[in-house]
């Protein structure tokens, strides 16, 4: 779940799709929605180096520590089903020195990291928790936001290095070091998150394993493009809802009602941008990402072209069910603004990607 493209918010992208022209209204307007999303933002954006630092020096202290790193790649393994996500344990050792550098491990987290998808949950994660915090009336814990914050950053980074090492369609160079890397990212997100209390862990627990059925069935997809379908799509997609609708949800550390909303909105939301990954990536390779919503649709239209444009509307199915998410919130929640802001920009997102892909003929 990348997105790199840091020119989809400049002003001539924004001005060429109907979501972007009306978050420049917001703008211009300085409408509440634009004025808390600007807010959450330059304070991420000020904060986002010393959480990456923070970052870099856990993985750091857990690689160095691990006097058996051979059974550690193997404990994961286990878990997710698949030798594919570590190294071979005739590697394994050579990538622990290489990665014992400082330098070269920051390098590492740091490509990581750069990626939209990352770079825009850190600012909604602080928004969410806030407004959580404000609604229950909680005494507030730095050290607890952080390390829940932090936790399911990081669990959402795992997400990026799995997914290149599936795909292979991005830092191939690095790939070996990423898989050294997965085991250490999972324990140190499980560490911070479990920070939050036994329900918060336990919602992270559930909604990792329905990620892995995802990303399995994603790979199984993969070898048999032509057995697509809209259920086996669905279930693919687990891999969306459960990163973000969890994460939403222990933004509220697992307590309702705003726990189960935030689930709703942030795991459609994460869908959503899943149709604008997808499509994305058709236009950075040339071709249509096997599996995804543009290659089932052209499948059975028999046409490239419509696939992209009923992958459009299939992200706004998604977009829409998110903003039933906001008509639920409390009237007492004083961060709706932003949220109804957030879907905006998701839906520019997704409307100025699938023009530029049919502006190149649709590959």
């Amino acid at each position: 779940m990348s997105g790199k493209d840091e020119s989809i918010f400049s002003k001539e992208a924004l001005m060429g799709t109907q979501a972007g022209k009306d978050i420049m209204k917001q703008g211009l307007l300085r409408g509440k929605g634009y004025k808390q999303f600007n807010q959450y933002k330059e304070k991420t954006e000020q904060e986002f180096g010393a959480f990456a630092r923070r970052f870099v020096m856990s993985l750091h202290s857990a690689i160095n520590a691990d006097a058996n790193p051979a059974e550690t790649m193997k404990k994961f393994a286990d878990e997710v089903g698949s030798v594919e996500l570590v190294p071979d344990a005739s590697k394994v050792q050579d990538i622990k020195t290489r990665l014992s550098s400082p330098d070269v491990l920051q390098d590492r987290v740091a490509r990581i990291l750069n990626s939209n998808f990352v770079k825009m949950t850190f600012p909604v994660f602080n928004a969410l928790y806030d407004g959580a915090e404000q609604y229950f009336g909680d005494s507030p814990s730095q050290e607890k936001r952080d390390a829940v914050i932090d936790g399911h950053i990081i669990a959402i980074d795992l997400s990026e290095p799995m997914d290149r090492i599936v795909d292979r369609d991005e830092d191939l160079d690095y790939l070996e070091d990423y898989k050294f890397m997965n085991p250490y990212i999972l324990g140190i997100a499980r560490h911070k998150i479990s920070q939050g209390g036994d329900a918060v862990l336990k919602a992270f627990e559930e909604g990792f394993k329905d990620a892995r059925i995802g990303q399995y069935i994603d790979v199984k997809l993969k070898t048999r493009p032509a057995s697509i379908s809209d259920e086996n799509m669905n279930d693919c997609y687990k891999k969306y809802r459960a990163v973000m609708g969890t994460a939403g949800r222990n933004m509220a550390l697992n307590r309702r009602p705003l726990g189960d909303i935030f689930h709703l909105g942030m795991a459609k939301a994460g869908e959503g941008v899943g149709c604008g990954n997808e499509i994305e990536d058709a236009i950075k390779n040339g071709a249509v990402k096997i599996p995804s919503w543009p290659l089932y649709y052209a499948l059975n239209t028999g046409d490239v072209r419509r696939g992209f444009e009923l992958t459009m509307q299939k992200s706004e199915l998604y977009l829409q069910e998110a903003e039933m998410a906001v008509e639920m919130l409390p009237e007492k929640f004083q961060l709706k603004p932003f949220l109804e802001f957030l879907f905006m920009t998701v839906r520019h997102y997704n409307q100025y990607l699938v023009q530029r892909a049919l502006e190149k003929g649709a590959l």
